[in-house]
């Protein structure tokens, strides 16, 4: 908070010609003095500039939020989807979970994992007859293609996953 303060007044400063009356105007002032022995009178001073990016990034996981968005970002995806029905107290779940989405990453956007939390999303999983967790499910144009329920090593993921892309 005490930052963006500063940064207004700086800028205020810099865009009104009145100068800056009050506590923090001398520090401003000099903070954005360029030194003057510097060719071009600006090298030294550090930008008040923030970048922004406004490209959207392509996550390869993403937790679903409801029905609406598993029917968009699954169902009807383009990609090949590996969905994950999990749940925060299954220890199990903590371990394939991750292991999971390494492998995903590494496919370079071939493939996606859905993260679904079965007790925030019942609906769901009674939908895809999940009655234990982990269950993975790999889907392909709206229908699923494979599915294994439990624990696996990583050598059996990646059979899986490859599955699924070819």
């Amino acid at each position: 908070m005490a930052q963006r303060l500063l940064l207004r007044r700086c800028l205020a400063s810099l865009i009104s010609p009145k100068p800056s009356h009050g506590r923090l105007a001398p520090l401003a002032s000099r903070a954005l003095q360029a030194p003057q022995h510097l060719p071009s009178g600006l090298a030294g001073v550090p930008s008040l500039t923030r970048s922004i990016s406004t490209t959207r990034a392509c996550p390869t996981t993403f937790n679903i939020q409801d029905g609406p968005d598993f029917q968009d970002r699954v169902v009807n995806s383009e990609t090949p989807v590996v969905v994950d029905f999990h749940a925060q107290w299954c220890g199990p779940c903590k371990i394939l979970g991750p292991r999971l989405e390494k492998l995903v990453a590494k496919q370079h956007g071939k493939v996606v994992m859905a993260k679904v939390d079965i007790d925030d999303h019942t609906d769901l999983a009674l939908e895809y007859e999940v009655s234990a967790v982990p269950t993975v499910l790999a889907i392909k144009n709206g229908d699923v293609v494979d599915k294994f329920v439990g624990i696996k090593d990583e050598d059996q993921l990646e059979v899986f996953l490859k599955k699924l892309i070819d």
